[in-house]
């Protein structure tokens, strides 16, 4: 099994004195880092603070990914006989059963306080600059950025640390989300004029735009009211809007329509083109972490080889890892909607081969293969949620696909890898020992539906990826506008939002093309499962869960919790270095 060793941070880094990293060109596609000190260029500072979200912060799954995905209905990480034990850390995440040194909780807030560090440097960096050219715009990025980590932070911890960048001598002081969610709201507002619109003064997705600002704006007014009284029995989502005219469901409607009407964006009818190797340019992505495999900065391959089993092998070099994977609760929301496009999706190869993953295939042709690799085939996986026995290539002892004797790759069942007589079965039930101990056995490891959502780059190592990964795009705007509809008793608009998701979505070839089913009734618990089918994978989960009322529920694995859970608590790390910060409740 794979970990990955990231560095703790101390508090004393939030008062701007580590080495920061460098950058290249901000006018290229993806901003490069290259080693460096020297952050009164403020070109260096500011690709520092953008590539802090590709360095773990929101690429590796043991960070925000974690606490947002782990910690719901929707998904856990299990133990699985000999592997992911790790003393209970990721386990715990779905058993509520964290505290202040679980090494998740604690990488997180490190990582997202680097990101605000880096940003305040950012700041700093290009105030002391007067005569820089791209001042006006590049201060915009910066205080958008650290509006964004800021964003995170307290959605996550309830607290996060600030420090006035114009002044060296300033304190650090904390920011408390119930206060902090409105100065944010004003500083991200304020900054509007000075971004620039996509594609717009050599910006791409990958860089702070006027729409990625949009987006955040509209996330943070659809969560204000949990920020505002987190622990309350429910929430006022119709309060007045920071500006004083309309409310914060209007706000919400109003900014992602921004979006939604704006005609660089448009939904993919391949669902999954979202999530694909060199979805840079993809119609949907308002903003991404730019990734490219490359020697100069990191890239993540985790949100696909997570879910995959160790024994499937997109190519000779490369493999899963067997371990996270979907609840029960939430594969029983797809019920009656398996044909949704948005659920899975075969491969075709270039000769008209489908891969059926049914038991069905003898072989795929050996057509395809790994880019910058051409003697490594490539094997592509379907996507979407995988269920039951699954099939593929085997790896032979001599570190080659067994082949036909036609040249074609051999589709063989597959059997685990840690248990070789077990077969690959993956189950919709976890059936754990222990009921509230997400542990399985040697010879439970296949329990679980996985998620192939996002494409296995197979190019270098299971660490790196060509995969942009999506922090804000178009379907996330529809489902946002269309809880903001409900929320403001417009449950028509709200399902003309969803059904735009569920039809402009296609199945393919295989099924003619076929589109996603309409509704013709909503309720909550529909429109709570409609953004679980549009969002699921994507760090999104847990903020709706709350605004839903399903956080604290009882699940497999987790029995019911109490509000004070809603937020994580401070790490201990933290909070040994510092009396800066006080505990959250019940820590």
């Amino acid at each position: 099994m794979r970990k990955k060793s990231l560095q703790l941070h101390k508090l004393a880094c939030i008062a701007l004195t580590v080495a920061m990293v460098g950058c290249t060109d901000l006018k290229e596609q993806v901003i490069d880092e290259v080693l460096g000190s020297n952050n009164s260029n403020p070109e260096n500072a500011l690709a520092a603070a953008y590539g802090q979200m590709g360095d773990a912060t929101f690429v590796d799954h043991g960070n925000v990914f974690a606490l947002q995905e782990y910690s719901t209905d929707e998904a856990l990480l299990p133990t699985r006989g000999s592997d992911w034990g790790d003393g209970g850390t990721w386990r715990a995440i779905h058993e509520f059963t964290w505290a202040p040194d679980n090494s998740v909780v604690t990488n997180t807030w490190n990582n997202l306080n680097s990101g605000i560090t880096k940003s305040l440097t950012a700041i700093s960096s290009i105030n002391s600059r007067p005569d820089f050219t791209n001042k006006k715009l590049f201060l915009a990025e910066a205080k958008a950025l650290l509006a964004f980590y800021t964003f995170h932070t307290l959605d996550l911890y309830g607290q996060a640390p600030y420090r006035d960048p114009s002044d060296v001598n300033a304190p650090v002081t904390v920011r408390k989300a119930d206060t902090a969610i409105d100065e944010l709201i004003k500083e991200v507002e304020a900054i509007l004029p000075d971004l620039a619109n996509l594609k717009e003064q050599s910006t791409h997705n990958g860089r702070f735009t006027k729409q990625a600002a949009y987006a955040l704006l509209a996330d943070m007014y659809l969560n204000r009211a949990v920020f505002k009284n987190r622990y309350a029995a429910s929430f006022d989502f119709n309060e007045v809007a920071v500006s004083g005219t309309g409310t914060d469901m209007d706000k919400v409607i109003e900014y992602t329509s921004m979006n939604i009407n704006n005609t660089q964006f448009k939904l993919s009818s391949n669902y999954f083109d979202n999530f694909s190797i060199n979805n840079t340019a993809g119609p949907e992505l308002i903003f991404v972490v730019s990734q490219e495999i490359n020697t100069l900065r990191n890239s993540d391959n985790d949100f696909a080889y997570m879910s995959m089993e160790r024994n499937q092998k997109p190519s000779p070099a490369n493999r899963g890892t067997n371990a996270s994977c979907i609840t029960p609760e939430f594969y029983a929301t797809w019920n009656n909607n398996h044909d949704d496009p948005r659920f899975t999706r075969h491969y075709q190869y270039a000769d008209g081969t489908w891969f059926m993953n049914d038991g069905t295939d003898v072989s795929v042709p050996a057509t395809s293969f790994v880019p910058n690799s051409a003697s490594l085939p490539w094997f592509h996986f379907n996507r979407g949620l995988q269920v039951g026995q699954q099939y593929g290539p085997r790896l032979l002892s001599n570190g080659t696909f067994e082949m036909t004797a036609d040249g074609r790759i051999k589709v063989n069942k597959l059997n685990c890898e840690k248990n070789t007589s077990l077969p690959m079965d993956f189950t919709p039930e976890l059936k754990f020992d222990n009921p509230v101990q997400a542990v399985f056995t040697q010879a439970q490891i296949n329990q679980g539906v996985r998620v192939f959502k996002y494409e296995f780059d197979p190019e270098r190592d299971n660490s790196s990826s060509n995969v942009d990964i999506p922090l804000y795009r178009l379907g996330g705007m529809y489902c946002m506008r269309a809880e903001a509809y409900f929320r403001k008793n417009q449950a028509a608009l709200a399902m003309e939002d969803l059904n735009k998701l569920r039809t402009s979505r296609t199945r393919e070839a295989l099924y003619n093309n076929a589109p996603g089913k309409e509704l013709t009734t909503l309720t909550e618990q529909a429109l709570y499962n409609e953004t679980g089918f549009e969002m699921y994978w994507e760090m999104y989960r847990r903020k709706a869960a709350i605004r839903f009322g399903k956080f604290d529920l009882a699940g497999t694995a987790k029995q019911a919790s109490q509000p004070y859970r809603r937020i994580f608590p401070i790490p201990q790390s933290a909070m040994d270095a510092s009396k800066l910060f006080t505990q959250n409740d019940k820590y």
